[in-house]
């Protein structure tokens, strides 16, 4: 037994010893290596260091990547340079406090080179979760070097990219050659300055400048009015005596977002890891169109991507080369239309410009703009002048001097520049301008007298209309129809075009009934919706739809073509959708594949600008009550149109909600105050958008949809995911990598906004539009309405009583008066 007993503690011993003999470790002493084969892994997991082949090569390079991520990604490499051919490499310190990495005839390949600068008694190497590998006195704790101060391809949070200018180090990126090959390609991205320069950072191919981003403005890159602050990372540049650099920082620090040089693609890319899709999806990328090639239009040119041709000279410049420029060929650019003659001349303002290239700047954080135009001004050879911090007011002053070279004009959130001219083009300039607006003031005048007389001709012809609308209404329903401005068409024109209303035409069926396909004798197609007789909405209802969607004019609003009030009969006759409702696609795994996220965005600013004309544009203020996927209804070409206006109701010009007793629309996409008190105003509309943005974006329904690991909602799923800086998680599987990822987190963030739980807080239609076709800033969402758990008595606002009247295709809900 003792023997038995002896054996059994060794072999304990021996697991345990094995067991800390091979776990991860993340730093080496001058005593250990790192051979081929075994690794550093960083404390908390996040990154791994060791030897790795690249894509189909065979040749061995030391090298970090992400460790919990299944597609092996590097973000530095050690030995670019010289590969190793075999797996006999070893990293290790040497007694000179250097890191040294050998190959199998003890030959160096790769050295930190330290030796002769700094020696410390107590080296340690260790792998940080920040990706960063760092040699330090393990004694003071100093960094003695680190890999983040010789970047590879790969920018990583908390990296900096820029000049130490006390250590003399410059922190440049350089594109592998190819994915088989990290050997430094001749694309490059790096922070360029000049002692009193304006700095900035360029991508550049070769010798030659490919891309740059425009200086700092104190709120970001010139040339890049996109850049704002974002629930994914923040970023900041810091410029001063010692330092000059960009670096961003993660937001929550369970996202996963590196930028990366692709020589492949000559481009600047920032991808998000998609932890359901176990993929990198694309997040932006640069040179991004046209106008980002570098000096494109040549010296004193302004690159405008609306115009043709997109390259234009600035005003008071004109081709250096006419015919060449008549050729496209730009590279000559413009000249002055008017020579300067230094101190007589003065400035123009030029707005919306990426700021021209600072090779040849200079700039003072302290000088006021009034003393930045003196400064100019006293210059004969400085050429344009601006604040260099935008922030506030602005302040800072920055100098160009020489030829103005790539610029381009943005639509918004560009800057202010402004170029010298001669005071003659001034005069010229200002007289150009009187010229225009005697032109403009004559065409306006001109243009009002035609509108006054076709407005004459539209009245009479709608008075015509009118008087011929009410005999027929008199003769077709015996006073029923007095007060509605809609052509009528009798029972049996309708029953012929359905087929009587032929099982077979029904295209579907809403909460008050049927509605059928027709072809009227002329070949015209339409659909007819049919109230059915227990369908809850009466005679006022009926003519109340029928009074809103006759005035009613816009591309985005379902057309009523006319109507029908017969006998027992009451029914609509609308424009025929071919494609239905929306929600036949975004809910059904086979259709919703051809619904890609440029439809998808398509869809979501017209339902936008539909619901804008509803709430701002129409002569009545109209709230829809009942905005829903069902009732958005698909034209051939995908164009969205809202439609269903029975449950609809009119304000005034200054009244701005009302109440009812009787709540009616759809559970799941009512509004908290409305649902409870009956409350009723634009932004309850604008609550019900924000769930249909959410459904559009997920491709899961509102109601019904619960995550298989908890019991929150569509809501409260995106509102988790949003505070873990995991949005992205939201979209749809079948988005695929068609998604434009800054615009899907817009929308993800403006549908947040729409669904908060006050409605004061909530914004209105007119800034949604403007959010979705902008970049500028967004409020932070508060908590959204109805973010309770399912087992809650009040899970969606409602009580259990009233929760089993419902199903998310129920569109009307009578509450007791409250």
């Amino acid at each position: 037994m003792g023997t038995l007993s002896f054996i059994s503690i060794l072999n304990c011993l021996l697991f345990l010893f094995f067991k800390v003999s091979f776990a991860a470790v993340d730093s080496i002493t001058p005593s250990q290596s790192i051979s081929d084969g075994s690794t550093l892994v960083s404390k908390e997991g996040s990154f791994e260091l060791g030897f790795f082949s690249p894509g189909s090569s065979k040749k061995r390079y030391l090298g970090i990547w992400y460790k919990n991520i299944p597609v092996q990604t590097v973000v530095w490499v050690a030995n670019r340079l010289n590969p190793i051919n075999d797996s006999s490499g070893l990293l290790m310190i040497n007694r000179t406090s250097s890191l040294v990495l050998m190959s199998n005839n003890k030959s160096v390949v790769w050295s930190t080179g330290l030796g002769t600068q700094i020696q410390a008694n107590n080296p340690v190497l260790q792998l940080l979760d920040s990706g960063n590998l760092v040699l330090k006195d393990g004694n003071s704790g100093i960094s003695l070097w680190e890999s983040f101060d010789y970047p590879s391809d790969t920018l990583l949070p908390g990296m900096k990219m820029g000049w130490d200018l006390r250590k003399g180090i410059k922190r440049r990126f350089t594109a592998w050659r190819s994915p088989d090959d990290p050997s430094p390609g001749d694309f490059t991205y790096g922070i360029e300055m000049q002692p009193h320069s304006y700095p900035e950072a360029y991508i550049r191919k070769g010798n030659k400048k490919f891309y740059r981003t425009g200086p700092w403005n104190g709120l970001r890159y010139s040339g890049s009015p996109e850049l704002k602050p974002n629930p994914l990372y923040a970023f900041d540049f810091v410029s001063n005596d010692d330092e000059v650099y960009y670096i961003y920082n993660l937001v929550n620090n369970s996202l996963i977002t590196r930028i990366v040089l692709n020589q492949t693609s000559s481009s600047r890319e920032r991808y998000t890891w998609i932890e359901a899709e176990n993929v990198w999806r694309l997040y932006s990328s640069v040179p991004r169109d046209y106008c980002d090639n570098y000096g494109l239009c040549g010296a004193n040119g302004n690159c405008i991507l609306s115009g043709s041709p997109v390259c234009q000279c600035l005003e008071g410049f004109e081709p250096k080369s006419q015919e060449k420029w008549s050729l496209m060929d730009w590279s000559q650019g413009c000249v002055r239309n008017k020579p300067l003659s230094c101190h007589k001349d003065g400035f123009v303002k030029f707005n919306e410009l990426k700021l021209p290239d600072t090779t040849n700047s200079w700039a003072n954080k302290s000088m006021s703009l009034k003393e930045c135009r003196d400064k100019c001004l006293n210059n004969c050879s400085c050429m344009a002048y601006t604040n260099s911090d935008i922030r506030g007011e602005g302040s800072g002053c920055a100098l160009w001097f020489g030829d103005l070279v790539d610029i381009r004009q943005f639509p918004a959130g560009g800057q202010e520049l402004y170029i010298r001219m001669s005071a003659s083009e001034i005069e010229s300039k200002k007289g150009r301008r009187m010229k225009r607006a005697v032109i403009v003031a004559v065409s306006l005048a001109v243009v009002s007298g035609m509108l006054l007389i076709i407005g004459f001709y539209i009245c009479r012809s709608r008075t015509k209309l009118r008087e011929r609308n009410e005999v027929v209404r008199h003769q077709n329903n015996e006073g029923q129809n007095e007060d509605l401005e809609l052509p009528f068409l009798d029972l049996s024109t309708i029953a012929s075009a359905t087929d009587n209303f032929e099982i077979n035409n029904k295209l579907g069926e809403g909460g008050f009934g049927p509605v059928y396909k027709g072809i009227l004798k002329d070949g015209q197609e339409i659909a007819v919706k049919r109230l059915s007789t227990s369908s809850g909405q009466g005679l006022n209802e009926f003519k109340n739809e029928v009074r809103l969607i006759a005035k009613l004019q816009h591309r985005n609003l379902v057309k009523l073509l006319a109507c029908c009030i017969q006998e027992e009969e009451k029914m609509l006759v609308y424009e025929y959708m071919p494609n239905k409702s929306l929600d036949s696609f975004i809910f059904d795994q086979t259709k919703s594949k051809m619904l890609d996220w440029s439809k998808r965005f398509h869809i979501i600013c017209g339902i936008a600008r539909g619901l804008q004309y509803l709430h701002q544009d129409s002569r009545l203020r109209i709230i829809h009550r009942d905005l829903k996927a069902s009732n958005v209804l698909l034209d051939s070409e995908m164009n969205p149109k809202i439609s269903d206006f029975g449950m609809a109701r009119t304000f005034g010009g200054d009244q701005l909600e009302g109440n009812t007793n009787r709540v009616v629309g759809t559970y799941g996409y009512m509004a908290p105050e409305y649902a409870f008190d009956g409350q009723f105003s634009t932004k309850s509309d604008v609550f019900s958008f924000g769930i249909l943005l959410l459904e559009i974006i997920s491709g899961k329904k509102s109601r019904g949809f619960y995550h298989p690991n908890h019991s929150h909602n569509l809501i409260g799923i995106a509102w988790i995911l949003w505070n873990k800086g995991r949005p992205l998680d939201l979209i749809d599987e079948c988005l695929g990598e068609t998604c434009t990822l800054s615009e899907v987190l817009r929308c993800i963030h403006l549908s947040l906004l729409c669904v908060q739980q006050r409605p004061e807080d909530r914004p209105s239609m007119s800034s949604v539009v403007v959010g979705l076709g902008s970049e500028s800033a967004l409020p932070q969402p508060k908590k959204p309405g109805f973010f309770l758990e399912k087992d809650s008595n009040v899970a969606h606002g409602f009580s259990s009583k009233h929760e089993s009247s419902s199903t998310n295709e129920v569109t009307i809900t009578i509450l007791e008066a409250r």
